[in-house]
């Protein structure tokens, strides 16, 4: 049985080897009457090829390396840094610099308001978004273009330069006087206006006003994709009886998920990693945002506490928590990105074909 068996697999080797000889001297015959032009073509697609592949390897191994190098040092000792003989793998695998950064960022608790915050915020950004972008997208009201260049505007206009207003606006926040006066009259007449900073109310309001950080392009992308639905389907809506608001809940919403999910992605992370507004308006709450950027800090508190004031951490120990901070603070995002990814792509393919 076992001899059967290898005779089979020998014709069936050997059957191959010709089919492969008479396909090569096809080609060769087909090459020579083309006047070497099928030669010519195959090698100018596989030259393509390999140059693509090359840029592509190349572009990822940029994107890729340093979130590599990040990993390396997080894992590695203090005694393989100083050691010339390591490189990337590291000799000696330590947890060390995961569970002192963890300490020194009070990661648990600020992981969970991060994300409470993150979460709140880009849900009353989507939301308000959705209704602005859509009324843009159907309905014809006074001054739309006006409005729609302020929303333009409101892309281009980076946060930095509004900071100073929004601190004194909500410094001393105030509705046309109304909030100052019940308070003079409730409080007596030294009492002023209400001072909202230190609290996510600003925030708050900001995000559900559409003025929150990067509105005008979450705005700008509903609005393009609404503009690209055919109106037929809203028609056929009204004329079975449902109003405007219905038919927006009832038909537009559900196929515009994709685009929302994308969206929400977009304000989720960027509000994850935002450090403007919450040292303005979240300077109690102790965010990733916040402690990452002060890692090393208190890594030097820490040793001085631990060890005795002149203790300081080494140079490369600073570097080793500050690649593993930053590790621990992209690891939800990335989490959040693979379970997500089906409707982020879509949503950026659609996109890109209709806009």
């Amino acid at each position: 049985m076992n001899k059967t068996q290898a005779d089979k697999t020998a014709l069936l080797s050997k059957k191959n080897y010709k089919r492969k000889r008479s396909t090569l001297r096809e080609l060769i015959e087909r090459n020579r009457h083309s006047g070497g032009y099928l030669f010519r073509k195959n090698a100018g697609r596989w030259f393509v090829i390999i140059i693509r592949g090359l840029l592509l390897f190349g572009l990822c191994f940029l994107i890729l390396q340093p979130l590599l190098n990040k990993i390396s040092l997080s894992i590695m000792s203090e005694s393989d840094l100083f050691d010339p003989t390591v490189q990337i793998i590291p000799r000696n695998l330590t947890n060390y610099n995961y569970v002192t950064t963890a300490m020194l960022l009070d990661y648990w608790p600020s992981l969970f308001r991060t994300f409470r915050m993150s979460l709140v915020i880009a849900l009353f950004q989507v939301t308000s978004c959705t209704f602005v972008g859509y009324g843009f997208a159907r309905f014809k009201f006074p001054l739309k273009n006006l409005w729609f260049m302020c929303v333009m505007i409101l892309i281009l206009v980076p946060p930095h330069t509004i900071l100073s207003s929004l601190f004194i606006y909500f410094n001393n926040f105030d509705i046309l006087g109304i909030i100052g006066l019940y308070r003079r009259i409730t409080f007596g007449p030294d009492a002023g206006p209400l001072n909202l900073l230190g609290s996510p109310v600003p925030y708050l309001m900001m995000s559900a006003t559409c003025m929150g950080l990067k509105n005008g392009l979450y705005i700008y992308m509903i609005r393009q994709y609404f503009r690209n639905v055919p109106k037929d389907i809203e028609e056929a809506a009204y004329v079975d009886g449902c109003g405007k608001f219905k038919t927006f809940y009832r038909i537009m919403l559900p196929d515009a998920r994709a685009i929302l999910v994308s969206c929400f992605l977009f304000a989720f992370v960027w509000q994850w990693t935002d450090s403007i507004y919450s040292n303005l308006f979240l300077r109690h709450m102790n965010l990733l945002s916040r402690s990452v950027g002060s890692i090393d800090e208190s890594l030097r508190h820490y040793f001085s506490e631990t060890f005795g004031r002149n203790a300081f951490p080494s140079l490369g120990l600073s570097q080793q928590m500050v690649a593993t901070g930053m590790l621990m603070f992209i690891a939800p995002l990335i989490i959040l990105y693979l379970i997500a990814q089906k409707g982020f792509v879509e949503s950026i393919s659609q996109s890109g074909i209709k806009m």
